[in-house]
């Protein structure tokens, strides 16, 4: 099986900083399934990163600029989760999906953050999960799926089991996507998934059995159906 696994930036922090327990455990769910295919992890910058981007338009850089050094955070993180996998990670972080293709071809999983600028980890996931012929994408949120609408923001927001990327389409349409909100995906991974078809299941990463439900092949969160 090809896999590719997103972890959003609030896995990786909490109010006291650095999730290391949550990390060790998803870590360890990956570990114990790792089958030897082409596999990736992709990780987000979290709230380090928006803090150096609110530092960096402070100081006036430009929007390129602050970006860039965002899309630096997501490779630090990403290397920090490179070194807990041990010896069944690639020891190098990808700069580029060249780069990224290449390392998933000698049998190891690959971590990778950001890269490039403007481009969102979301869209590098998906744009990976292509580019290895993945079975299966996994986004790991701080929510249990996807919703009608912002579940931190509307109580009566419903969880959905399954959606079309149409459908997905539509709840985007209508939610904020500013950094720290709930952004479920951005324009470039939606064309990503639709012109390849690949099923995608949305689930809490702060939860590692729902990892462990998705690897095995359920859907402890929202499957997105490709049409």
């Amino acid at each position: 099986m090809n896999i590719v696994i997103k972890l959003g930036g609030h896995i990786f922090f909490g109010k006291d900083g650095v999730n290391t327990q949550l990390l060790r455990e998803i870590a360890g769910v990956i570990l114990s399934h790792y089958d030897g295919g082409r596999w990736a992890v992709v990780v987000g910058g979290g709230s380090p990163a928006r803090l150096y981007v609110k530092a960096a338009r402070e100081l006036g850089l430009d929007e390129a600029a602050s970006d860039t050094v965002a899309v630096r955070v997501t490779r630090v993180n990403a290397l920090l989760f490179a070194y807990l996998l041990g010896e069944k990670s690639y020891p190098r972080i990808p700069e580029t999906l060249e780069q990224l293709r290449e390392y998933s071809s000698l049998g190891r999983i690959v971590v990778s953050g950001g890269l490039q600028p403007g481009q969102s980890t979301v869209a590098v996931s998906a744009l990976a999960a292509e580019a290895l012929g993945a079975n299966r994408l996994i986004i790991a949120t701080d929510v249990d799926g996807v919703y009608t609408d912002d579940p931190k923001k509307n109580p009566d927001a419903r969880l959905l089991r399954e959606v079309t990327l149409s459908q997905l389409q539509r709840i985007l349409e209508k939610t904020s996507h500013r950094a720290g909100e709930y952004k479920l995906i951005d324009s470039v991974a939606l064309k990503v998934l639709s012109r390849s078809r690949i099923p995608t299941i949305y689930l809490n990463g702060k939860d590692p059995e729902n990892l462990r439900e998705a690897l095995q092949g359920r859907n402890p969160g929202t499957l997105v159906k490709p049409e």
